[in-house]
């Protein structure tokens, strides 16, 4: 159920109860549901207690409005005294879009707070931690704590690095390829997958690819999925000033799309687009996560300059032979130099497999 080894939860029932387990997996599952619609923020979910029963749950669903602590508080009309509170995140110690939530469970009455993770955002970290304590409020700090990171690791890491979490998603083939020599890539993988990939772009904030790929395909890189509404804003990496044709389906009105080139953005040492500095950029924008779909050239560009934090990788089972583009382009030329990857989840997706990895 908590997708934790066996130690890991024996290790946590030692300073945690089951019952405690289940409220934080219960507020992890209620923030998790804020992905559309948190923008910049993370996400948090909030479970309330008192004598054995829930009071009280909510998350923070729109950017700009209540966090998760608040809106689970306004369902008890802010009463909430001897109860324990559960949030996935620190609460908030300052004055922001909405008021500090750290002082709102303070004055509800709870004698009793338990966050899975302290919040990195430096207007707050410790802080909300420390109001709590300093009102005479138990607090403790930790559980599921790396399921509460994972659910905010592209605020997390915008948070301490300034740049957002990068995925890459690549379809290839089981020889490593992903498109023919014309550029033709439709369609390597299923229906199914595809679908999958869908799901993955609706899960990030921005998507990116570059010029190469606009001008071959003319996608419309939107999310393409019944029930959900918005799509990432996108972002192409156009280092010569290809883009200028308005027609193509970058420009739809579906959501916004930034074009990164020598306008606004730094050139590096071989004249290429600074590609540190459009994900400073995109950082400073408040996007917190972005998805690369881009061709051999921009994938290669990103790997080797360590910027691509996760890679998905769906394989079908075809081969498309030696003439076929690989997925990235790297100058590779002995063993000792390859690149190790850490599969983290391996699963099948009707007749293609899904690869969730990392580099070592």
């Amino acid at each position: 159920m908590f997708n934790q080894s066996s130690n890991y939860i024996r290790n946590i029932v030692t300073t945690f109860s089951l019952n405690d387990i289940q409220n934080m997996d219960l507020a992890l599952k209620l923030a998790r549901q804020g992905m559309q619609g948190v923008g910049v923020n993370p996400m948090v979910g909030c479970v309330i207690e008192k004598e054995g029963n829930i009071i009280a749950q909510g998350y923070h669903q729109t950017f700009g409005e209540a966090h998760g602590e608040i809106n689970a508080l306004e369902q008890i009309n802010h009463q909430a005294k001897d109860a324990t509170l559960y949030v996935t995140l620190e609460p908030c110690s300052h004055q922001g879009k909405t008021p500090p939530c750290a002082q709102a469970v303070i004055n509800s009455g709870v004698s009793k707070v338990i966050i899975a993770t302290l919040d990195p955002n430096p207007l707050v970290n410790g802080k909300g931690l420390a109001m709590l304590r300093n009102s005479g409020i138990e607090v403790e700090v930790g559980l599921l704590e790396q399921q509460a990171q994972q659910l905010n690791r592209g605020f997390i890491k915008r948070m301490k690095t300034g740049i957002p979490f990068v995925t890459c998603k690549i379809a290839m083939s089981l020889d490593g390829k992903t498109s023919m020599h014309s550029g033709e890539s439709k369609w390597i993988t299923g229906p199914s997958a595809r679908v999958d990939a869908q799901k993955l772009r609706s899960q990030n904030q921005a998507i990116m690819t570059g010029s190469g790929t606009i001008l071959s395909d003319n996608p419309s890189m939107t999310v393409r999925l019944n029930g959900v509404d918005t799509s990432p804003i996108r972002i192409i990496i156009d280092s010569r000033n290809q883009i200028i044709d308005k027609t193509l389906n970058i420009f739809s009105i579906d959501t916004p799309t930034q074009i990164f080139n020598a306008n606004n953005a730094k050139l590096n040492s071989a004249g290429k687009i600074d590609l540190e500095d459009v994900l400073l950029q995109l950082g400073g924008q408040g996007i917190n996560t972005v998805l690369l779909e881009a061709g051999p050239g921009l994938t290669g560009a990103m790997i080797q300059s360590n910027f691509i934090d996760e890679f998905i990788i769906y394989t079908a089972p075809v081969l498309m032979g030696s003439d076929a583009n690989s997925m990235a382009h790297l100058s590779i030329t002995s063993m000792t130099d390859k690149i190790n990857l850490a599969i983290s989840d391996m699963r099948m997706i009707d007749q293609d497999i899904r690869i969730t990895a990392s580099i070592k």
